[in-house]
Formats: structure tokens, sequence, C-alpha cells
């Protein structure tokens, strides 16, 4: 058998040693300039497609069905 601590060990020195276990914080997000819509922080909009005031990526449309 192992040794054994002579005292208790305080909830402090826990969470110490396990804080790499807690829960991730969600991504701070801002919203687009041209579109308004949530965006990651100097990431290109998701959305829209722009990045710094300019057109970077395009953006494919979803094509209307015609029934």
């Amino acid at each position: 058998m192992g040794a054994l601590p002579k005292r208790k060990y305080a909830k402090a020195r826990q969470g110490k040693r396990r804080s790499h276990i807690g829960l991730a914080s969600s991504p701070q997000l801002e919203s687009c300039p041209q579109c308004h819509s949530p965006k990651l922080p100097h990431h290109v909009c998701p959305t829209c497609g722009t990045y710094d005031g300019r057109q970077v990526i395009e953006i494919e449309r979803p094509k209307k069905k015609t029934s």
C-alpha cells in the first residue's frame, strides 16, 4: 500500500491541479459591418465573404428549386 497524506488537501489546491478539466469558453463574436451577421474577429465573414471592407471570397448561394 502506498503512502497516505497526513492532512486533507484544500479544494483550492485540487482546483489548481484540475484546471485543465474545465469547460472551454464560447468564442467571442462580433457583427460583420456589411451583412451584420455574427463572425469571429480577424476572420472572413462566412455569410458574405468580406474582410476589412473588401470582397475576399465568393460565397455560393443555394439555387432556388423550381417545382
